[in-house]
């Protein structure tokens, strides 16, 4: 199979200037905000995105170390497999976070809800649409019992490249 490169199209910029004390998901970031720079070539793909309360966005975790298939995860003591977590060490490193947009000033997006480091690789943005993307969950697995932990936990550093 064909390597893939991805080729970032802004930076996210956030109050979070290292890994560690960066909250684990946008849950647990609520009223942080950031802003989102779209390099000046992909801007124009911004057109109508205003329009949409809330955006998703795909990045590198370009400060996490190398996967193992086998993670700790911040809210569990027990190992699983990296599949089965949110872990940012990863096969492929890509996050995703669906985020308030505030509003979009030209090449710049200003958001809210933030858990991501400042100066992060962004790859894509998606609109979010409950309609496509709201499931009917029946099962959260090991997270069932943690979830409770999710409004305080925040990167303590275990997957931050060294």
């Amino acid at each position: 199979m064909e390597k893939i490169v991805f080729k970032p199209i802004g930076i996210i910029y956030s109050p979070f200037k290292e890994t560690k004390g960066t909250p684990i998901q946008p849950e647990g970031a609520r009223g942080v905000k950031g802003r989102v720079e779209i390099f000046e070539e992909y801007a124009e793909g911004l057109k109508d995105l205003e329009g949409f309360s809330h955006i998703i966005l795909l990045y590198h975790f370009h400060l996490s170390k190398k996967s193992a298939l086998l993670v700790k995860p911040y809210m569990d003591n027990n190992l699983h497999g990296v599949f089965a977590t949110r872990a940012p060490s990863r096969p492929n490193g890509i996050g995703l976070s669906i985020v308030k947009l505030e509003k979009v000033e030209g090449n710049i997006l200003f958001i809210e809800d933030v858990d991501i480091v400042d100066g992060t690789p962004l790859l894509d943005i998606k609109p979010y649409v409950p309609q496509f993307d709201i499931r009917e969950v029946k099962s959260i697995g090991w997270l069932e019992k943690n979830i409770h932990k999710l409004p305080h936990s925040t990167d303590d550093g275990r997957f931050r490249k060294k």
